[in-house]
């Protein structure tokens, strides 16, 4: 069934995948942008919404059916950043989707953000992903989270390992990682949180 979807971060290495899987699929995507994105890797059916993730207006969510965050701050960029887009930005757009009352909010998290106190070099952001996952488990939207392990830029592997025997050192294409957010559209994760690697 065709979706009306709204993608945050669909200019990201990810984002952009899951955008053209999204179209391929013949559902209606509206990109979350900011000003400065570069536009020109999305599809052209994609439609551009003008918004920042840390300053959202209200009605952000208006009219999409699901809401998918797959945004993050980056690797290079500081603790405040990562506290603005991935903890605060990814909440506002939650809080955004419950009262637009869409169908459906798919989170990209990451592998170790079920744990409430992270430590390591990535505490910070596995925090901030912990705290909006959490936020999404309690808004009383229908949800789906996904956590993949470290990301690379292969292609399809056709070979998905989704749930509790991921082994947490291993590698997920953003290729496949896109392929199951596209997937969880369709309410096939609903309220589950589940880790993943290409196998």
């Amino acid at each position: 069934m065709t979706k009306t979807i709204l993608l945050a971060g669909a200019t990201g290495k990810t984002g952009r995948l899951l955008a053209q899987d999204l179209v391929d699929q013949g559902h209606s995507v509206t990109a979350l942008v900011r000003d400065s994105s570069d536009t020109s890797v999305l599809p052209e059916a994609v439609t551009l919404k003008q918004a920042d993730l840390t300053d959202l207006p209200p009605d952000t969510c208006k009219g999409a059916d699901v809401v998918i965050f797959a945004a993050g701050s980056g690797g290079s960029t500081g603790p405040e950043m990562t506290e603005k887009v991935d903890r605060e930005g990814a909440s506002r757009l939650i809080d955004l989707a419950r009262d637009a009352k869409v169908e459906r909010f798919v989170m990209l998290s990451s592998i170790g953000a079920d744990q409430s106190d992270p430590s390591g070099d990535l505490a910070h952001y596995l925090k901030a992903k912990h705290d909006a996952d959490a936020h999404l488990k309690a808004s009383g939207l229908t949800y789906a989270i996904l956590r993949p392990v470290a990301l690379t830029d292969g292609g399809r592997s056709g070979n998905i390992r989704l749930g509790d025997d991921v082994d947490t050192a291993a590698e997920a294409s953003r290729a496949d990682v896109a392929y199951v957010l596209a997937e969880a559209v369709t309410g096939k994760y609903d309220g589950r949180a589940l880790n993943m690697q290409s196998a």
